[in-house]
């Protein structure tokens, strides 16, 4: 597996002058919302330090981009940034995926390869999905965290390393480590210090400004008009719970921007995984106006209440204090698929 090659993350002179930039997000993190920045905020706060740090998020909410950030933002920008998804990795080449070996050190080592932690060298190597780590390899990680050593497979001398360590995860790893699938030493080392990626639906005033990004994106691709959101379309795109978070909401308006639905609210009135309706024309009466207003606080309602629960009826009932069964009804009649928000 080829690391990936760290891109230009920042314009030149992003570093020239630090109070100027003081207030603004870092390049490539789009928000102006509270929640966000809180989170910009700690990134700023971790980025000057050299600790291994973990990061907490919900699929999809940015916890690549957030690490990029504190990577780049720190004294190691002008160093590599190398991303690794540890759920890619096959268990028995762990190891020599992050310390790399030479020719011959086991049967298929026909030539020989340079490891991950070599690539990252006075960087950041960026573990995501570290829950996803086998046994072996959560040992193998905890054995180089320890003091920072490791032999590449086939040599015998040690090797020191100088890269920063961030772990990214979108389960608990408190629940997991007391499942029993997670070691607690492990999590251990790797929370030396904690950045929390919040979900979109924390992040409602931030919907518009990604909205109007990702259609400049996707319009000049292309060779479209890009779209102007009607205001309408905006509230509806707010009222969505977005359970896969900021990369759903890009592949919405992606489809939006092709399907060229995006001044037409009505038209994306529904769960934005499906089609689009055909948009009516005219102002509704009063009374189609509110039932409207109504069935959008109760789809809104149940998608939130769904995300938080992870597509638990049961714990959804009890939290919204009404009965399964009359929670099970507003969900079919809305057409909310709990499936949709229960981890894979």
């Amino acid at each position: 597996m080829k690391p990936e090659p760290s891109p230009p993350f920042e314009p030149p002179g992003f570093h020239r002058d630090r109070a100027a930039d003081a207030d603004r997000p870092p390049q490539g993190l789009l928000g102006a919302s509270p929640a966000f920045e809180r989170m910009v905020a700690d990134i700023r706060m971790l980025a000057r330090t050299d600790a291994p740090a973990l990061l907490d998020g919900e699929t999809g909410s940015g916890k690549e981009l957030a690490a990029r950030a504190i990577h780049y933002l720190g004294e190691r920008r002008s160093r590599p940034f190398v991303p690794v998804n540890c759920g890619a990795i096959p268990e028995a080449l762990f190891e020599s995926e992050l310390f790399g070996h030479v020719r011959g050190a086991f049967t298929d080592a026909r030539a020989p390869r340079t490891g991950l932690v070599c690539h990252a060298e006075g960087g950041t190597l960026f573990l995501d999905e570290i829950d996803t780590l086998p046994p072996k390899g959560q040992v193998v990680l905890l054995r180089f965290l320890q003091d920072r050593r490791y032999r590449v497979l086939g040599q015998s001398q040690e090797t020191v390393s100088d890269a920063r360590i961030l772990a990214a995860s979108n389960r608990c790893l408190e629940d997991e480590a007391a499942a029993g699938r997670f070691r607690s030493d492990l999590l251990y080392r790797l929370n030396i210090l904690r950045l929390r990626v919040p979900p979109l639906r924390e992040r409602g005033d931030d919907v518009p400004l990604l909205c109007r990004h990702f259609a400049r994106i996707y319009a000049g691709r292309y060779g479209l008009p890009c779209p102007e959101f009607a205001p309408q379309a905006l509230a509806r795109l707010q009222a969505q719970a977005w359970p896969g978070n900021v990369r759903e909401l890009e592949n919405a308006v992606h489809r939006m921007v092709l399907q060229g639905v995006a001044e037409q609210p009505e038209a994306y009135a529904g769960d934005p995984a499906q089609p689009p309706t055909t948009a009516h024309h005219g102002p509704a009466s009063f009374r189609d106006a509110k039932a409207e207003a109504i069935a959008a606080f109760e789809r809104r309602y149940l998608c939130n209440v769904m995300a938080h629960t992870g597509g638990n009826v049961s714990a959804a009932a009890r939290l919204a204090q009404t009965d399964r069964r009359a929670l099970g009804r507003l969900l079919k009649k809305h057409g909310v698929d709990c499936d949709r928000y229960r981890n894979g």
